[in-house]
């Protein structure tokens, strides 16, 4: 009677040695890298999912065309804003202010939440206890 679980042999120090897939196409005993499979070739060249063809491939000439025309587009945009009065520096400080503002209402609405969690309750009852409005 043979004791052994289906698809392992035993050597003569009755330890299990190998486990081999079942099957009679596979040779017994053969060590396999990679998992068994009756219905697909595992080991098959890897295939992207993203395909392009070549209609869709743009030459190197047009893209250096359109990113020119792209860039004089927004030269002339600056120029623009320039003419209105806006100057770069006034639109660094308004950015700088915005990341401060930002930065400042990160802090609110961590403090907001570990209040609602002390107090057992949700941040939307607290905006409602302290007069602030939910688009704030």
């Amino acid at each position: 009677m043979n004791t052994e679980p289906p698809g392992e042999t035993q050597n003569s120090t009755n330890n299990f040695q190998v486990s081999t897939p079942e099957g009679s196409n596979v040779k017994t005993g053969a060590l396999r890298r990679t998992p068994f499979s009756n219905l697909r070739r595992v080991s098959s060249n890897f295939k992207s999912p993203l395909q392009v063809s070549l209609s869709a491939k743009v030459s190197l000439t047009e893209e250096v065309a359109e990113l020119e025309r792209r860039k004089e587009q927004l030269d002339t945009e600056i120029a623009q804003l320039e003419d209105e009065g806006y100057r770069i520096e006034e639109l660094e400080h308004h950015i700088d202010m915005l990341h401060e503002y930002n930065d400042i209402k990160d802090i609110g609405q961590s403090l907001l939440g570990r209040i609602a969690a002390l107090r057992g309750t949700t941040t939307r009852d607290l905006y409602s206890h302290f007069g602030l409005e939910l688009d704030d």
